[in-house]
């Protein structure tokens, strides 16, 4: 999703929590900062539900939830709160929780050519500051390509970048899938991929 700078005046957390609950349109908070979410692609969201669809079965099991881009994750208590595409939680308190993640495990992000830079760089240094968290998921909406930072010991990070015919990992929550199920029945725009060559 695409987030879009809307409101100038700051907002301290507790009134952005009480005053999202009454808003048509999702809004994330970024240190008293209002971000608009505007809608994706109809292979963003293709993209997301295929990725939901195939995680629900095998979470289910384990006693974890994963939930679509209408959930969000508390990053910070009193400073970040976003809506990614896609969130899985094996916490208790998230498991009863109404209002929002406090504790992901997983966290995905359904690229798009607005809102890539931000997922690859703000977003991954405010979601790496969250202590549950154990691994970030990049997928891209324009060509078969996801991208995985796996947290290691101390402050370390590892990347992992996979492409077509690969299987994706997700360590954290022993899942594993071909990278073309995400894509299924997803249509990319021929004449970008042409003139890539």
């Amino acid at each position: 999703m695409i987030a879009n700078p809307q409101y100038s005046q700051k907002m301290t957390a507790e009134e952005y929590l009480e005053w999202e609950a009454k808003q048509e349109l999702r809004h994330e908070y970024i240190d008293g900062e209002i971000v608009a979410m505007t809608g994706g692609t109809i292979p963003h969201n293709d993209i997301a539900l295929n990725f939901y669809t195939s995680l629900r079965p095998h979470l289910r099991q384990r006693g974890c939830r994963v939930n679509v881009s209408d959930v969000k994750v508390q990053a910070n208590k009193n400073s970040r709160y976003f809506y990614p595409d896609l969130v899985v939680s094996c916490d208790t308190q998230d498991l009863q929780s109404r209002d929002f993640i406090q504790h992901p495990k997983v966290i995905v992000e359904v690229l798009s050519p607005g809102t890539a830079s931000y997922d690859r760089t703000k977003k991954l240094k405010y979601y790496r500051q969250i202590p549950s968290l154990q691994e970030y998921v990049l997928v891209e909406s324009e060509e078969i390509a996801v991208e995985i930072y796996h947290r290691g010991e101390g402050k370390m990070w590892y990347y992992y970048a996979y492409t077509d015919r690969d299987a994706i990992a997700l360590e954290s929550i022993e899942f594993e899938c071909p990278i073309e199920l995400l894509y299924e029945g997803v249509s990319f725009d021929r004449e970008l991929e042409q003139n890539r060559y």
